[in-house]
């Protein structure tokens, strides 16, 4: 869990004593971009005893998640849940980039104020994974039973998989796809406009571009759920009103709420490296053969109405990928259901989970 204390205007975010464990990397670390960063740090939490013939269960998270899945994936993560720390040795790290502990745009004691802020370099999903793999060394994992990614979580799952493919026994795959659409990219572009609209982005402060974070945080739940969805929990039960309306209440406290636990420039940073996913990136260009090529058994569940990450392009992967198996689920929450449906989530995998030990 974390709490929330003020410094001067800014919120920012302290863990507690169950917060993150922190991994220090002390030396250089080559980014795709061309840049190094001199050094890094990688937030992790992990659940359960990590000891031999015990199983290791790895879960990549979202855009705006942090370490600690027990906490944002309740009912799936956890203890008395599915992927409990009696089965499993449980481990989530903070992305690179983000503001949650790991080596991000807030940095400047670790890598210098020439690189911070809007100077941090372009990150990918594939210098995530590289950042998860050097902390699977120092744990001393030798093999993943099961890696878990949902939405932005399941790029890096996908990405490890073709990294690392005889290190991962299974993988569970939800709202995600293995290549970032023109529709995600125009999305993330609005996002960033608006961030960039905020006539304090690029000063150099944590709080910079604050108002465009909650301007940008408004188009992307008009993404994570639907229309189905505001109609029934946002529309007003009075003909007559003219201004002050439900689902205006609604999205403005979701931009607050943001901007109360995140940070514009890792927000601007994170959804650039979800616009250059592509497995098939520096692969041949071949999306369908770099997907064939990962045999790991992988479950893949898709959301009815989903429209951020539709099911077409969980569709594709199981058509492509030769050991996926696909379960489409319904729920009124659109891309959001993939952390809110923690039964049939569950449910469906336990089930999958128990086909392939029999």
């Amino acid at each position: 869990m974390a709490k929330v204390i003020q410094i001067d205007t800014y919120l920012a975010i302290e863990f507690e004593k169950m917060g993150p464990s922190i991994y220090q990397y002390n030396q250089p670390f080559p980014l795709e971009c061309g840049v190094s960063l001199p050094k890094l740090k990688i937030a992790y939490h992990t659940y359960g005893e990590h000891k031999p013939g015990k199983k290791v269960a790895w879960v990549c998270h979202a855009l705006t998640a942090n370490s600690d899945a027990a906490d944002w994936w309740k009912g799936l993560i956890g203890a008395d849940y599915l992927i409990n720390p009696d089965d499993y040795f449980i481990v989530c790290a903070n992305i690179i980039g983000s503001c949650y502990g790991s080596t991000g745009p807030l940095s400047i004691e670790d890598i210098g104020a020439s690189i911070s802020y809007d100077n941090f370099p372009t990150i990918t999903i594939r210098d995530m994974v590289h950042a998860h793999i050097l902390l699977r060394q120092h744990l001393g994992i030798e093999s993943i039973d099961l890696l878990l990614g949902g939405s932005m979580g399941g790029y890096q799952a996908l990405e490890w998989a073709v990294m690392e493919p005889n290190r991962i026994k299974k993988m569970f795959l939800i709202s995600t796809s293995p290549s970032e659409s023109a529709w995600g990219v125009a999305v993330h572009t609005a996002q960033r406009l608006a961030i960039e609209a905020d006539c304090t982005w690029k000063e150099a402060k944590p709080n910079a571009g604050a108002k465009g974070l909650k301007a940008a945080r408004a188009i992307g739940m008009l993404t994570y759920r639907n229309y189905g969805i505001f109609q029934e929990k946002q529309t007003d039960a009075d003909p007559e009103k003219i201004d002050n309306f439900k689902a205006s209440a609604y999205i403005i406290y979701q931009g607050d709420k943001l901007v109360k636990r995140f940070n514009a420039y890792s927000y601007w940073l994170l959804t650039k490296s979800m616009d250059s996913h592509h497995l098939a990136r520096k692969r041949g260009g071949d999306l369908m053969a770099t997907l064939a090529s990962i045999k790991i058994p992988t479950f893949i569940i898709g959301i009815n109405s989903d429209i951020l990450c539709p099911l077409d392009e969980q569709r594709f992967m199981e058509q492509h990928m030769p050991n996926a198996t696909l379960i489409a689920i319904d729920s009124m929450y659109g891309h959001d259901g993939f952390i809110i449906e923690s039964v049939q989530i569950s449910a469906h995998l336990n089930a999958w989970l128990q086909l392939q030990s029999s």
